[in-house]
């Protein structure tokens, strides 16, 4: 599980460098390929065997279902290979970064789940401003879930 957040930047190559914390977390599974995809407001940035499990998922369901095929052209259809360099390092595509508007300054936020997400640092800011006030309704609405 990835958790915690921590504050990079991402060099004129488009590089960013994977804090330590999330490289021991990604070092349990086999080789150094992820897929990062955009989604929303960030990019997720999956190790290959999660990723692999959830596309699995989503093939045992009907392709005549409209909302499995919404998911793959407008969400897998996005999702791309790179790889964690020898010096701990990802090469994030230009259309990737565009389509969330991540440019240098940016924010590695791990929730608690398989993945972590790269935010651009001033939206994540602004998302964490307009969205704190409603932790506690979340808190509940975990409660009646039995968390």
């Amino acid at each position: 599980m990835f958790r915690g957040r921590y504050q990079h930047t991402i060099d004129p190559k488009g590089r960013l460098s994977v804090p330590a914390k999330y490289r021991d977390q990604l070092a349990q599974y086999d080789g150094h390929t992820l897929i990062v995809v955009p989604n929303e407001h960030a990019i997720e940035v999956h190790p290959l065997e999660e990723w692999e499990q959830f596309e699995s998922l989503v093939n045992k369901q009907s392709s005549f279902n409209p909302e499995i095929r919404k998911v793959g052209r407008l969400y897998i259809s996005r999702a791309k290979e790179v790889d964690l360099d020898g010096v701990g390092r990802i090469l994030l595509p230009p259309d990737t970064r565009q389509a969330v508007g991540v440019q240098r300054d940016i924010t590695l936020v791990g929730g608690g789940r398989k993945y972590f997400e790269i935010w651009d640092r001033t939206r994540f800011e602004e998302w964490e401003r307009l969205n704190i006030d409603s932790l506690p309704s979340a808190f509940e609405a975990l409660s009646q879930l039995g968390v």
